[in-house]
């Protein structure tokens, strides 16, 4: 008896872990996108309920009747370097939201000419790069489960009201330091910000550098009772905590937690990113030097990253490669001079010998 219920609470740690992880990759997670992963979640959503409520201050939503899971994260310093769209895309996103609230089950001949009578934002379907913003759009309600699109669209309010996920109204706050503000600490003893703080860094971003971390933050993580915590919330995810003088890195070694992956050949922006810190190991560089290491590897390749070989490509690619580069905390640019950063020395080329 106490083997077999030695193996259940192993399976259970076991599966807790595997939904945290599956959360932190998709934050909205329905039925129909994976069916598998949402009734793990659904089975043992107290425990992860309870995981990401300690650790990080995050509240989860799982709705087993309409089907999806829904991982509210929240952050008073929000990433600019990962963003879903640029600005005229987020634009768009929230007026065929409200669109698709008023009348959930339509056309897309309609909805794009309610769009086009929409003040909010000059929208042509006949132009192309408007009708490239539309479709991306699409897309991405699409992957969320907020729609459904065949002969017609077909919205579901309650995933399209999920997909925000901020402390307050937006339409009750003027600033964004406003949207991402969080009451819960302002009476809260200061262990608790410490703990979701440093907590939200590091299972939610690539790289924690120590530089850029507060000195309330690295007297938590300092502290034996500070690194105590720390180490069991990581575990307990099923995840590694890895620390160099330089900072922190959150390892999930299944890359169940990871929604893009570095480095990927199968992206030609990750490609050219690997070869622009090959070019950084030297020392750092201009983003015009960049630029010029990206058009010499098109010439030498004229049959690779096609998209990128009509003119102005090499801009593209240098900026698409370095954007990637600073997601991933591995290069940071100042006063246009890109520097490679400690962790980018995971990617080094090494000489191989016999």
């Amino acid at each position: 008896m106490r083997n077999t219920g030695n193996q259940l609470a192993r399976l259970e740690s076991e599966e807790v872990a595997r939904g945290v992880r599956l959360l932190l990759a998709r934050p909205l997670l329905t039925n129909g996108q994976d069916p598998d992963g949402f009734d793990l979640i659904r089975r043992r959503r107290e425990p992860i309920t309870k995981w990401f409520d300690y650790y990080c201050g995050w509240r989860v939503v799982v709705e087993p009747r309409a089907g999806y899971a829904r991982l509210f994260k929240t952050t008073q310093r929000p990433d600019r370097t990962r963003p879903a769209f640029d600005r005229r895309r987020y634009v768009l996103l929230c007026l065929m939201c409200a669109e698709l609230l008023t009348t959930p089950l339509t056309t897309l001949d309609e909805l794009t000419s309610r769009l086009k009578q929409a003040d909010e934002i000059e929208f042509e379907p006949g132009r192309r790069s408007d009708r490239n913003a539309f479709n991306d759009v699409l897309t991405f309600l699409e992957e969320h489960g907020a729609i459904e699109v065949d002969e017609q669209v077909r919205a579901d309010p309650t995933l399209i009201t999920r997909l925000l996920s901020a402390p307050v109204a937006p339409s009750t706050v003027d600033t964004v330091e406003d949207l991402t503000y969080e009451s819960r600490y302002e009476n809260a003893h200061r262990s608790l910000w410490q703990r979701h703080s440093v907590m939200r860094r590091l299972i939610d971003d690539p790289v924690v550098y120590k530089e850029d971390l507060n000195a309330s933050q690295l007297a938590f993580l300092g502290s034996p009772a500070g690194r105590k915590v720390v180490q069991t919330g990581i575990t307990l995810a099923g995840c590694t905590l890895e620390e160099r003088k330089e900072g922190y890195v959150v390892v999930d070694a299944d890359a169940i937690a990871t929604d893009t992956r570095f480095p990927d050949d199968d992206n030609n922006a990750k490609v050219a990113a690997l070869l622009l810190l090959d070019r950084l190991a030297l020392g750092p560089a201009t983003t015009e030097e960049l630029t010029e290491e990206a058009r010499e590897v098109l010439t030498r390749f004229r049959n690779w990253a096609k998209a990128y070989q009509s003119d102005g490509g090499a801009d593209r690619l240098a900026a698409d490669g370095l954007e990637l580069l600073e997601a991933f905390g591995l290069a940071r640019t100042e006063n246009g001079t890109v520097h490679r950063l400690p962790a980018a020395a995971r990617y080094a080329v090494e000489e191989l010998h016999d």
